[in-house]
């Protein structure tokens, strides 16, 4: 295996890594599925993949554009990762005090059943703020040669879509999931 491909390797598992526990598609798919317990299996199947777009778009926004927006509001890389810390912290402890608060929404119409996709189940639910400020420290480190470029950009690309797909199978197939 050459060097290159070898550090392609690294940084496609160093993203998936970082990302999978954060988003964690396995522990969305039951708040997934109790969301979209009135759903159709094809309505559900369609806004699982609506989310998933959204959730790779976000990410690879995050990660693309994440470190020039830090800096153009004056805020350095570690600033966030203890914020997102923070954040995932605060999260898991109110889940902890109370697992079982998962707001359903009422029954809708298929217009605004479609506007689930992004909120709540793209945003917050599947890609959180903690989700965000990882994708924000893993572009913090910009390519210094086109070389790195050349390497970082197609792992952090795969990364993230390894990750995306992840979501899409554990929303798509939550009812098989969850019994």
């Amino acid at each position: 295996m050459t060097a290159d491909l070898r550090q392609i390797v690294e940084g496609v598992l160093l993203v998936f890594a970082a990302l999978f526990p954060i988003v964690n598609p396995l522990g969305g798919a039951p708040i997934f599925l109790a969301m979209t317990s009135d759903y159709a299996p094809e309505e559900r199947a369609s806004l699982a993949w609506r989310v998933t777009v959204n959730a790779f778009i976000l990410l690879v926004a995050s990660v693309a554009t994440g470190t020039y927006v830090l800096e153009f509001f004056g805020l350095s890389v570690p600033v966030v990762q203890v914020g997102g810390g923070v954040v995932v912290s605060t999260l898991g402890w109110r889940l902890l005090q109370d697992p079982s608060a998962v707001d359903r929404p009422s029954p809708q119409a298929a217009p605004q059943r479609r506007n689930l996709a992004f909120y709540p189940l793209t945003m917050p639910l599947t890609v959180g703020p903690g989700s965000i400020s990882v994708a924000i420290t893993i572009g913090a480190n910009h390519p210094d040669s086109v070389r790195s470029l050349l390497i970082n950009v197609p792992a952090i690309l795969i990364g993230v879509t390894l990750v995306s797909a992840t979501v899409f199978v554990a929303y798509r197939y939550a009812d098989r999931l969850s019994r």
